[in-house]
């Protein structure tokens, strides 16, 4: 009984000092439009979500990496000028999650976002534990092709030879809004007709 009882003591001793491994978890990739909102997600492990200080951190390509957000609750946190009151973090402690929902986006905020964590043993060159990162890329939004709608109206027969004559080949309804057409009337050469145009960015 005193064997049992010293071992259970030591093995309670030791509890604190074993730590499990922190881990942050997120999407590898994620796309958005101009204008539009999207959520990043960074799924947590080893430590307690809840009582602990988390950052987003961002690196736009060919530039170094910027802090924009620190989120502690929802009373104490801080966001860079660039993304406030575009941007919120947030803490779902039942699923262990800290996300960033995003409002806005702009093609400038296409970057690798990083979350992270202070290390229970901070050293001086890796305060942070930091997660995989996703990368986002906001670009504009593609219409798919849409196949046009083609419309003949052949012209009504005339006795006279000298009448002159055009048949009407109508599309419609197509995108991109650029078209060729290929127009033969019986046994005569065909005729190329090309209808060029320069799209919106909204279109």
């Amino acid at each position: 009984m005193m064997t049992s009882t010293i071992f259970l003591s030591l093995l309670l001793a030791l509890l604190p000092c074993v730590q499990s491994e922190i881990t942050l978890i997120q999407p590898e990739a994620e796309t958005g439009h101009p204008g539009g909102s999207l959520s990043l997600t960074c799924k947590t492990s080893g430590f307690n979500l809840g009582s602990s200080s988390m950052y987003w951190i961002r690196q736009v390509p060919g530039q170094g990496l910027e802090w924009i957000v620190y989120y502690y609750s929802s009373s104490s946190n801080n966001y860079a000028p660039a993304i406030k009151d575009r941007f919120t973090a947030s803490k779902d402690t039942s699923n262990n999650i800290f996300a960033l929902e995003m409002r806005s986006v702009k093609i400038d905020d296409t970057a690798i976002y990083y979350c992270a964590t202070i290390s229970p043993n901070p050293k001086r060159d890796e305060p942070l534990i930091f997660g995989a990162g996703t990368q986002l890329t906001v670009e504009p939004g593609q219409k798919s092709i849409v196949k046009p709608k083609l419309s003949a109206f052949y012209p009504p027969k005339s006795s006279s030879k000298d009448a002159v004559q055009a048949a009407v080949c109508l599309a419609s309804d197509f995108f991109p809004k650029d078209i060729s057409l290929q127009l033969a009337f019986g046994d005569k050469p065909k005729a190329n007709v090309t209808r060029p145009s320069v799209l919106k960015p909204d279109e």
